[in-house]
């Protein structure tokens, strides 16, 4: 509503019409989203030697990637990063994928992954776009990309020389 069309009366509104358009006005905020900018983001718990490649890799990770810029993400952690709103996600330290577990119905890091600059992701759509996990890495590395991104797999070009300068080939 444009306060310039307002008559200058004043109306009346009783206290329970206020309140229900103030519980609705409410309400209607909540549903686009946070607006502050804030962003929240798990904290993976790694392996001490795992963090230690992930602090690394922090310190290398770009400002911008797909041209959007770095945000921190609450807590503030040397293990996540994000660029963009809606936000692309990166969580270092994170847990073997189930997927790459031995026995599991798709288990075979190399058939399963996409190399992107050298470094091996393993892909898994989800709902609203992908998350993108690192194999035969010393660290496992998880990017969740927003389908508005499309092709999702793009951001990985700008991370993978970090991932690479910072965290080596291996098997955890």
């Amino acid at each position: 509503m444009n306060c310039a069309h307002r008559s200058p009366r004043r109306r009346a509104v009783s206290t329970p019409a206020a309140v229900a358009l103030l519980v609705l006005s409410a309400a209607g905020c909540s549903l686009v989203g946070d607006t502050d900018g804030s962003l929240s983001l798990s904290v993976p718990k790694p392996t001490a030697e795992a963090a230690r490649l992930c602090r690394a890799l922090h310190k290398e990770l770009p400002k911008t990637v797909e041209g959007l810029k770095r945000r921190t993400p609450e807590p503030a952690s040397d293990l996540t990063a994000a660029w963009g709103d809606p936000a692309i996600k990166l969580r270092c330290g994170v847990a073997k994928p189930l997927k790459l577990t031995p026995g599991t119905e798709h288990y075979d890091p190399y058939v399963n992954s996409a190399e992107v600059n050298g470094v091996k992701w393993l892909p898994e759509q989800l709902d609203d776009g992908y998350r993108f996990t690192t194999v035969l890495r010393r660290a496992y590395v998880e990017v969740t990309v927003p389908g508005k991104y499309a092709p999702e797999v793009n951001p990985l070009v700008d991370l993978a020389s970090a991932v690479e300068k910072s965290v080596p080939e291996g098997v955890v």
